[in-house]
């Protein structure tokens, strides 16, 4: 098993160009301006390659050379054409799973992405279904996937790749009459403009009664509802969004982390500091270095 980094080889980095980045159900390629600069994460164990995405703009068509799962954990939204040739838009929802089997046609854009952990399987073994799909709502995938990424962004040699790809491709072929779609009152339209208006106000305290109220819901319902349709409580999915801006801002200003903690709306540098730890596996200032 290995994993790499920003330092991966360039011969293998000619391969990963061929057949990946995806999200949705896509290949990503960085547009000329502005590039991201955070790294693709990456581990292979066995006939398995695992990559880790970041949030960045994207523009591919591609057949899909092998079977691929993917997981989105942000919300994403673009067109896109996946078997066909009628180009629609699409709205991926955060903690979404998704499949592209072997041979699918696909067409892909985004102006923004969202970051993204994709399993795919080099060594030619059918997965199923057969069908492409996205915005499946599984709790053990949400849970898994959390934790690949926690390790890819903090590699221990205790990590069990091969297991967790196999157990992930696994919910794939989850029942569908057990693990529906994200679905009910929050459309994705709903969930779009819920998103905007916290991003507009991240730097400041946001409550479930205020996102209730944005949506013309009931807090109680709208609770139910927002799990049922990403996987998450509200709450949860409030401190992704700020986790997700602080690490944008580490990665790419020098502001002091007491001022990044602000600017996405914990209550001091130490709050945020134990709340990325928590989530992430890895501090604040070691994301940073």
């Amino acid at each position: 098993m290995s994993v790499q980094g920003p330092g991966f080889q360039k011969n293998h980095l000619t391969f990963i160009k061929t057949l990946s980045k995806m999200t949705p159900m896509s290949i990503r390629h960085q547009p000329p301006s502005p590039p991201s600069s955070d790294p693709v994460r990456r581990a292979e164990a066995g006939p398995w390659l695992i990559e880790l995405l970041p949030a960045s703009a994207y523009e591919a068509r591609y057949v899909a050379t092998h079977a691929s799962v993917g997981f989105a954990f942000d919300s994403q939204r673009g067109v896109h054409a996946i078997a066909s040739d009628r180009v629609r838009p699409f709205d991926a929802v955060p903690n979404g799973l998704a499949f592209v089997p072997a041979g699918c046609d696909v067409y892909s854009q985004s102006a923004s992405g969202g970051e993204y952990l994709r399993v795919l399987r080099h060594d030619g073994w059918a997965l199923d279904p057969d069908c492409p799909f996205n915005n499946r709502i599984d709790p053990h995938a949400i849970r898994l996937a959390r934790r690949m990424r926690n390790a890819l962004l903090k590699p221990s040699p205790d990590d069990d790749w091969e297991r967790w790809a196999m157990t992930l491709a696994d919910r794939v072929s989850a029942d569908p009459e057990i693990i529906r779609p994200g679905a009910g009152s929050l459309t994705p339209r709903r969930l779009r403009r819920l998103d905007e208006y916290i991003d507009a106000g991240l730097s400041e305290p946001i409550s479930v009664q205020t996102m209730a109220a944005l949506l013309d819901l009931s807090e109680g319902f709208f609770m139910r509802a927002f799990t049922h349709a990403t996987g998450v409580s509200p709450h949860r999915y409030l401190i992704d969004r700020r986790i997700a801006r602080a690490r944008t801002l580490l990665r790419d200003t020098a502001l002091r982390l007491a001022d990044i903690a602000q600017a996405c709306g914990f209550s001091s540098q130490a709050h945020m500091t134990a709340t990325f730890t928590q989530r992430l596996g890895i501090s604040p200032g070691a994301f940073r270095r």
